[in-house]
């Protein structure tokens, strides 16, 4: 029977473990706080199978700590308490490591933080999303927030490798490649799938299209995950703003794999049309427009399409926030209190009485002038938008002035 190869490769000391060289190489700023023996309350955060688990347990091996492993989806109130109780008066405190953390209730979070503060216990905290979201500011605050990056190729690499001397099994190099490709950077998920494939192969060579059999595609990272979803989508808005359709698709791609609403993907191109391109191409505001109302109506998996035509379009478009700055100068301004009389000519002139009042009455009507004539629009002269020589909006700006070089 194939041994489970996550727990039988699972790293015993910090050398063993692949990755977070940053935080774990011989520098690492983690790694010496460890060694030394300092008590500290850590979060660990992350893509899953990155070694957060591991590692909590590889420190309470080092300080020699009782080691308490909870998962926040399951932990009661009453648990917490009775756990500390229990060592209250011991002189070796124990180690709580709490899985999936960013589930903890903020009355469970409140339960650890006199823990924390007195130091009673060592808290050590996991999870796939970033405390920011999860974690009171309290919580934050007594401790130290570790990120873990997903494995690098030549991280699982080393796994593999690991595993073929540890089984004394041969991986072809397009299996191995492909164990690689699929996993998303988890390990966990990668000896998993190496597992399930020599089952599948029994006293076969492992091949390719064994290891096919059993997954086919990339693991991806969930975009209602908060972090990940936010991530996503300000990847896929800054590189429609960089020009880069390319990018722009590969996000797009990553957003609709983990089940993005459709048309929280078309909101943020409607309001990029405008923020982004604005008056440099009118058009985009028309196809972000025409790509919500659509994306709604026809849902996946056919407004993919229509998706991608949108991004691909504003990404390519020239780009302008000349509209996006205009507005926000001038509601600074109004907030600042530059609140300015109306002057009479431009007031309502529509009811009995108005022009007794002089509402109106000097007001030119541009169409009687050919479509423009020079007059007062503004009490005080203000000045919010500079318009840019981009796309269209710079022949918007060329006809301003050829209109205004007429007031000379």
């Amino acid at each position: 029977m194939t041994p489970d190869l996550a727990i039988l490769l699972r790293p015993q000391t910090i050398d063993e473990i692949t990755g977070q060289q940053r935080l774990l190489g011989k520098n690492g700023a983690l790694r010496k706080l460890i060694e030394s023996g300092a008590i500290f309350h850590g979060f660990f955060f992350g893509p899953p199978g990155t070694g957060k688990t591991t590692l909590a347990r590889i420190i309470a091996h080092i300080s020699g700590r009782v080691c308490y492993e909870k998962n926040a989806t399951s932990l009661k109130v009453e648990d917490l308490r009775s756990l500390f109780e229990s060592h209250r008066n011991s002189l070796a405190k124990p180690l709580v490591f709490i899985d999936e953390v960013h589930r903890l209730s903020k009355n469970q979070q409140e339960v650890l933080l006199p823990i924390m503060e007195s130091s009673e216990a060592m808290i050590i905290g996991a999870s796939t999303e970033n405390p920011f979201f999860a974690l009171t500011g309290a919580i934050r605050s007594r401790s130290l927030l570790f990120e873990f990056f997903s494995l690098t190729k030549e991280d699982l690499q080393t796994l593999l490798d690991r595993a073929e001397e540890r089984l004394n099994i041969s991986i072809p190099k397009e299996a191995g490649e492909f164990l690689i490709a699929v996993s998303g950077g988890d390990a966990r998920a990668m000896l998993k799938h190496l597992e399930f494939g020599l089952i599948v192969a029994g006293k076969e060579k492992l091949t390719i299209d064994h290891l096919k059999a059993i997954r086919q595609n990339a693991l991806s990272d969930g975009a209602s995950e908060d972090e990940t979803h936010y991530n996503l989508a300000s990847a896929f808005i800054k590189s429609m703003r960089g020009s880069d359709p390319d990018a722009a698709v590969y996000y797009l791609a990553r957003l609709i794999a983990a089940g993005e609403e459709p048309r929280f993907i078309a909101r943020r191109m409607l309001i990029f049309a405008s923020e982004d391109v604005g008056n440099a191409n009118p058009n985009a505001l028309m196809i972000a427009r025409a790509c919500f109302e659509a994306a709604a109506v026809i849902g996946y998996p056919e407004c993919r399409i229509i998706l991608s035509q949108a991004a691909i379009y504003l990404a390519c478009s020239p780009k302008c926030n000349t509209a996006y700055n205009a507005i926000d100068r001038a509601i600074e301004a109004v907030k600042g209190g530059l609140i300015l009389e109306v002057p009479d000519h431009l007031k309502d002139a529509h009811y009995e009485g108005a022009k007794k009042l002089g509402r109106g009455t000097e007001y030119k009507y541009p169409h009687d002038y050919g479509g423009y004539v020079k007059q007062r629009y503004t009490a005080k002269e203000v000045h919010f938008v500079d318009l840019k020589p981009i796309g269209f909006e710079k022949t918007l700006a060329e006809w301003l002035e050829k209109l205004h070089s007429m007031d000379r």
